[in-house]
């Protein structure tokens, strides 16, 4: 049976005076990583397949954490790790990019800003990541709780509530989403009868940067973050089914990735309209609003997994509706989505897509593990194969092993986590070169939702999870599920609040325009 998992940095300034910060890893790798071979070699591997396996399968198994050979290795690694960790920041000073914002969005497709990768770029590429995994950390995944398949908090709170109001943007939309396939598993809904939505799951939700931050990268940037997969599922067999036709050429995609983009149903409370629908409206409204200020508009579209699918699904169709509007996608473990016609038509309406891939991922070699672009090198002899998947745009591939912080070993999991991608972009320098000393983003973030970190550093996997799994000791001592605050509970009367709201702020913004 053919599975993936779609689930879901910093080092010391120095360890000891006048010794080479990068030297001082290496040689510490050296110490900690390169084990004699033995037989246990083969049992580790069987017991990191056993764990990757039963994670898939929801199970847990307790597994002994690895001895360290020598306690001065250990504490080495403390030293070198734990010292200054907590001390200092976990970004870099944010600088004006204004003047090269059509680069970083891709007008020259990135060349020479990979290789070495620009400072200016690996920053964009982590604050588009943490909005594509806001989108998992935020997403009720209690299969117990009456809003499964939710998002824990309103629009307005989002940000807050996950740290990302440093980045500069409103939320103004949420996007849900309905398949008219066979159910997949990561669609199923909560075990309970009575849910806030039987047919819908949230799916992403559409932002603004604010004055400030326009101000920094040069533009008003419009964001839509699409999730992807948030429970173990055979979406592999699920979403190869077939290539389906989109648009008026030869272009086709994937029917899975269509069929969640597009589904409506009447009958249904959040899919009146589809994701697409929800999307296109949302951004029409901001374009129209901006551009009526004189602003230049820039459309950025990211995802993680299934979200990246999306993502280029999302491209395609603002690119067909507002020609002229710079649109760049940034998606990470993308699969592939559609034919060799399709990815013409992309570069022909001038979307710019950025893959970022690891190398160890099985998600973006799917679908098509041997149908896939390589055979384009029989054309000649074939003609043009419309049902072949390849990839879009610009690639820039990552490796596990690059880092010293990260497990050796199979662990899909631990590949496909966005929060892997993130850490691994973040101390990225080139293709040549180690990870980069003065990486900064928290590398104990890597084990949010896997077991990806080696256990030297001492941090437990899959950490990320509401306190007590969510449940909340009340006035009599009893263990409940709590109520979730007002403003927190999904419906469609939310949304036309924002409506109402939005509509108040672009009245409010005119009269202020018009008045000077």
């Amino acid at each position: 049976m053919a599975f993936s998992a779609m689930i879901h940095n910093h080092l010391p300034a120095t360890v000891n005076a006048g010794i080479n910060r990068i030297s001082a890893i290496n040689a510490h790798r050296e110490v900690v990583f390169d084990h004699p071979k033995t037989n246990k070699a083969s049992n580790n591997g069987a017991r990191r397949l056993a764990e990757s396996l039963s994670s898939l399968l929801n199970l847990h198994i307790e597994t002994p954490l690895r001895k360290t050979t020598n306690l001065q290795q250990s504490n080495n690694w403390d030293n070198l790790f734990h010292e200054e960790k907590h001390n200092t920041p976990t970004t870099s000073p944010k600088e004006s990019v204004s003047e090269k914002w059509r680069e970083l969005h891709g007008s020259m497709d990135w060349n020479n800003l990979f290789d070495p990768l620009h400072p200016w770029l690996r920053r964009e590429i982590v604050k588009y990541g943490e909005f594509a995994q806001a989108t998992y950390d935020a997403f009720d995944f209690d299969s117990h709780s009456e809003y499964c398949g939710s998002c824990r908090y309103n629009r307005n709170r989002l940000f807050e509530k996950l740290g990302l109001t440093k980045n500069g943007y409103k939320v103004t939309k949420y996007i849900y989403a309905m398949s008219h396939i066979e159910m997949p598993q990561w669609l199923e809904r909560s075990h309970l009868m009575d849910t806030w939505s039987k047919d819908s799951n949230w799916m992403g939700y559409v932002a603004v940067s604010d004055d400030e931050e326009t101000r920094r990268i040069g533009r008003r940037d419009i964001v839509v973050a699409w999730r992807g997969t948030v429970v173990p599922s055979e979406w592999y067999e699920d979403f190869q089914r077939k290539l389906e036709p989109i648009g008026l050429g030869d272009s086709k995609v994937e029917h899975g990735f269509l069929s969640i983009y597009t589904s409506k149903d009447e009958s249904t409370r959040y899919n009146k309209s589809s994701a697409s629908d929800q999307v296109m409206k949302e951004v029409m409204k901001l374009v129209k609003f901006y551009e009526g200020k004189g602003e230049q508009v820039s459309l950025t579209i990211t995802g993680h997994s299934l979200g990246g699918a999306l993502a280029l699904l999302n491209a395609y169709e603002a690119a067909l509706h507002f020609p002229g509007l710079p649109v760049s996608v940034i998606s990470f473990g993308a699969p592939r989505v559609g034919n060799c016609a399709f990815r013409d038509e992309l570069d022909e309406l001038g979307v710019k897509t950025l893959r970022v891939i690891v190398k160890q991922d099985l998600v973006p070699r799917m679908p098509g593990i041997v149908f896939n672009e390589s055979l384009e090198k029989f054309d000649d002899i074939t003609g043009t194969l419309e049902w072949v998947y390849t990839h879009v745009g610009a690639e820039l591939r990552l490796d596990v092993n690059s880092s010293p912080y990260l497990k050796r070993g199979f662990n899909p999991l631990g590949f496909h986590s966005l929060e892997t991608y993130l850490h691994l972009v973040d101390g990225y320098l080139s293709a040549e070169t180690t990870f980069r000393s003065d990486a900064r983003r928290d590398v104990n973030l890597v084990n949010k939702a896997c077991d990806m970190l080696v256990d030297e550093l001492r941090i437990p996997t899959c950490w990320y999870q509401l306190a007590n799994k969510g449940l909340v000791c009340n006035e009599h001592g009893r263990w409940v599920k709590p109520r979730r605050d007002p403003e927190d509970i999904p419906s469609p009367i939310g949304s036309e609040t924002h409506d109402h709201s939005l509509r108040l702020e672009m009245q409010q913004s005119y009269k202020m325009l018009y008045a000077s």
